[in-house]
């Protein structure tokens, strides 16, 4: 698949980190955006084609590189590989903030467009810690994937590969069916084993955990996981759908894909993923006008 055109850019965070984000945009004015937030350990660039599929459906999509992580984390530390997933000054707080500061920058050079937060594993996390601190009304709706409910025993924070490990010797193998996107993740320099508790600190890896506190303002939310991911599972989702169903949203879709693991755009039934996502953003959009 071709790469789709990108434009690179940079803000400075309340703590004067340099935050690097990207831009794809269609040839037309865009149906709506799509901001997409990844998860720990890997960088924004490993979504080449969900970014074509999106694009190519009209929409223009954003991703920044959080902090740590990426580009960001590279100016951060200096060039420094082995520090890549160190936060910095302001830890999991700032990086959430940077994270809405990037939302708003986004509504500032495109108002009037309608925009969707994507967030993956720990990106979905921090949408789900956006929901708490009343950010909803900056979204036409948001995408849950690779997703948990936040608490012991339903979220994982332990070895994510533990389960998988029988499956390979390169200790991805939780992410995909996919051998060749465990053999991307390790010849990748911008990707590590996503230690939470390691890269963090007990602090901030706590910060992480919540329950979905009522909404004030009702968006539609999508969460997408594989029944063989290991940072939540079934069970956890269906928690997490219903909680918010409790919290005031109207609108939660659940959808499980059988087999596939975290990664679930990079997974073997992609194609399936990114089609149901795209149906329904069209969706959402087409009732968000009725």
């Amino acid at each position: 698949m071709a790469l789709t055109p990108r434009t690179d850019d940079i803000f400075i965070d309340s703590f004067g980190v340099t935050i690097h984000y990207h831009r794809w945009s269609p040839k037309k004015k865009p149906t709506a955006i799509v901001q997409i937030a990844h998860g720990l350990g890997e960088h924004a660039l490993r979504y080449d084609n969900l970014v074509a599929a999106l694009v190519g459906a009209g929409y223009e999509v954003w991703a920044d590189e959080h902090r740590g992580h990426g580009a960001t984390g590279l100016e951060q530390w200096g060039g420094d590989y082995s520090k890549l997933g160190k936060l910095g000054p302001g830890g999991m707080r700032a990086t959430l903030t940077a994270v809405e500061d990037f939302s708003d920058l986004i509504a500032q050079q495109r108002p009037g467009v309608p925009l969707f937060f994507l967030g993956h594993s720990w990106g979905s996390i921090m949408g789900q810690m956006i929901l708490n601190r009343d950010g909803a009304s900056r979204y036409a709706g948001m995408i849950l994937s690779g997703t948990a409910y936040r608490m012991p025993g339903m979220m994982n924070a332990g070895d994510l590969n533990s389960r998988h490990k029988h499956l390979g010797t390169i200790g991805a193998e939780w992410l995909s069916r996919d051998v060749a996107v465990h053999e991307a993740w390790r010849d990748d320099p911008l990707t590590f084993v996503a230690d939470t508790l390691k890269l963090m600190g007990p602090l901030d890896a706590a910060r992480l955990l919540g329950t979905p506190r009522k909404l004030t303002h009702d968006i539609p939310l999508l969460i997408m996981i594989g029944s063989d991911d290991s940072l939540g599972g079934e069970k956890s989702v269906k928690k997490l759908a219903d909680a918010y169903l409790r919290a005031g949203a109207s609108d939660v879709e659940l959808i499980v894909y059988e087999g596939a693991r975290h990664e679930i755009f990079n997974e073997t039934n992609q194609e399936e993923v990114r089609g149901d996502l795209i149906s329904w953003l069209q969706s959402r959009l087409t009732s968000s006008k009725s």
